[in-house]
């Protein structure tokens, strides 16, 4: 799995991390896509000027935010469309009525790569080799997706609200593909979320400390117990703020 490139989450900065988890390699930066969305935005106010600067419309879309990027390095489909036509991809609609789309309706696997986003995250689905990859930033690492499960998993993301996105196209060369495509991976243990990588590194810390001292083996097990049962508590009462958020959300 080292093989494969995968850019872990920093920030907001999921649309250059899936990008270049598509790419197999650091190609953009947030640089690069703030240049691009400041392209579209430039583009976008000419064409509004075009009915007349004295109008209040284009007066507040002037003075309003970008709708392409924001501070905390979230940036629009039209940024990630036009990155991508640099290495002549492009984007098609999951739902659409175009051709390709309905063949990947009908067989997922027929294409090479998804791009789908959820309000403003943003993830790679992409075939490297002869298997299929999530390659989600917030997870620790790239997850293995079976050949059987694929077409379940595009529709438990568009039940969960993610718009999806066939990347259509040649995608580079990469090392990964090439090795991956004479040999096969397995996956013992499916990789953590982030948070999930977090927790867990900072309860093995608590457990090794728990046996420092010089303590017989049962007072250092009773002390490891108590941290790992404290863990799992928190991990219950994240869990139910999350139902509870999403239940809000719903109402």
């Amino acid at each position: 799995m080292d093989l494969i490139f995968h850019e872990k989450q920093e920030g907001q900065l999921c649309a250059k991390h899936c990008l270049n988890a598509l790419l197999q390699g650091p190609y953009f930066t947030e640089f690069d896509l703030a240049s691009i969305a400041k392209i579209i935005d430039d583009e976008e106010r000419l064409k509004m000027a075009e009915g007349g600067e004295n109008r209040q419309e284009y007066r507040e879309f002037i003075e309003g935010p970008s709708f392409n990027m924001d501070d905390s390095g979230y940036f629009s489909i039209q940024v990630l469309a036009n990155a991508l036509k640099v290495w002549n991809l492009e984007l098609v609609p999951f739902k659409s009525q175009n051709t390709i789309a309905e063949i990947a309706r009908r067989d997922p696997m027929s294409q090479k790569s998804y791009i789908c986003n959820y309000k403003d995250h943003w993830l790679t689905i992409r075939k490297i080799g002869q298997q299929w990859f999530n390659l989600n930033s917030m997870l620790s690492g790239p997850e293995l997706i079976s050949d059987t499960y694929l077409a379940l998993f595009l529709a438990q993301l568009q039940e969960e609200g993610y718009s999806i996105f066939i990347v259509n196209g040649d995608l580079p060369s990469c090392k990964s593909d090439q090795v991956l495509s004479t040999v096969r991976v397995e996956q013992a243990e499916k990789p953590h979320t982030i948070a999930e990588y977090a927790d867990r590194s900072s309860t093995e810390a608590i457990k090794g400390d728990s046996c420092s001292g010089g303590e017989d083996d049962e007072s250092c097990l009773q002390r490891a117990i108590a941290a790992s049962l404290e863990s799992e508590l928190e991990d219950e009462q994240k869990q139910l703020q999350a139902a509870i958020a999403m239940s809000l959300e719903s109402k």
